[in-house]
């Protein structure tokens, strides 16, 4: 089995959001911004997904979850774990790469 897997594809012909984080990794106060990635894991079973949200004041996990599928279902329930988790306020700013599963 390949130990490397490419989780992004930016080459999609899906909407792009425009990039309002601006490469600006600071922030001055908890669950005003949050950035997601997915990474797949090699297990003996096959590829693991999981994807991780963090704050990037605390820069603490806030949510995540896993699949045996790259997809949206995963994206989302690694956000739905943070909304319950956090209850953040209005205006928090959700930032991902471009890649589309």
């Amino acid at each position: 089995m390949r130990r490397f897997k490419r989780t992004t594809d930016s080459k999609h012909n899906g909407p792009i959001a425009p990039n309002l984080l601006a490469r600006d990794f600071t922030e001055t106060a908890p669950n005003h911004a949050w950035v997601t990635d997915v990474t797949a894991i090699a297990t003996d079973q096959g590829w693991l997904y999981l994807a991780v949200m963090l704050d990037l004041f605390s820069r603490r996990v806030v949510g995540w979850a896993t699949s045996s599928n790259k997809d949206t279902t995963l994206a989302l329930d690694a956000l739905h774990a943070a909304l319950k988790a956090r209850k953040p306020p209005p205006g928090l700013l959700h930032h991902s790469d471009r890649g589309s599963p």
